[in-house]
């Protein structure tokens, strides 16, 4: 057999025993997930800019605000993103099946307190974009 095809087998054994168990069972891939975003679903994109010097002041103060959010059960889908070509530039994408989750989301205190520190750490607040789901072809 080839030296190289073994190699290549081999990674792909030790990746898919690694793997949680829906993966190596083919469970994960393109659309699964998004049956649990209703149609007409509340969607936010924000955008926060951070002062001169404190990107990465910023960035610490949001990181843990990952698993906070995306442990709210009223929470769908939440990303935290920097721009590649703009270092300091944020864009959250959030998903909450309705406004009102959405505004329960930012009465929570580590939402509140995340909120507190952006008059020292970023440049004009939150921009935001509200927007809604639209409904997949068919459903």
């Amino acid at each position: 057999m080839n030296p190289t095809f073994c190699r290549q087998l081999w990674i792909v054994v030790v990746v898919l025993c690694a793997s949680p168990p829906e993966i190596a069972a083919g469970q994960a891939g393109p659309g699964r997930g998004y049956t649990s975003v209703p149609n007409g679903a509340y969607s936010i994109i924000a955008e926060v800019r951070a002062k001169p010097g404190k990107r990465e002041e910023l960035r610490a103060a949001t990181l843990p605000l990952i698993s906070l959010v995306r442990s709210d059960p009223k929470n769908l889908v939440y990303f935290f993103q920097e721009d590649r070509e703009h270092p300091g530039r944020f864009i959250f994408y959030e998903v909450f099946a309705t406004k009102e989750d959405f505004e329960a989301h930012n009465n929570m205190p580590y939402v509140k307190q995340w909120f507190a520190r952006l008059t020292d750490l970023a440049e004009g607040g939150v921009q935001t974009t509200r927007m809604e789901v639209q409904p997949a072809s068919g459903r």
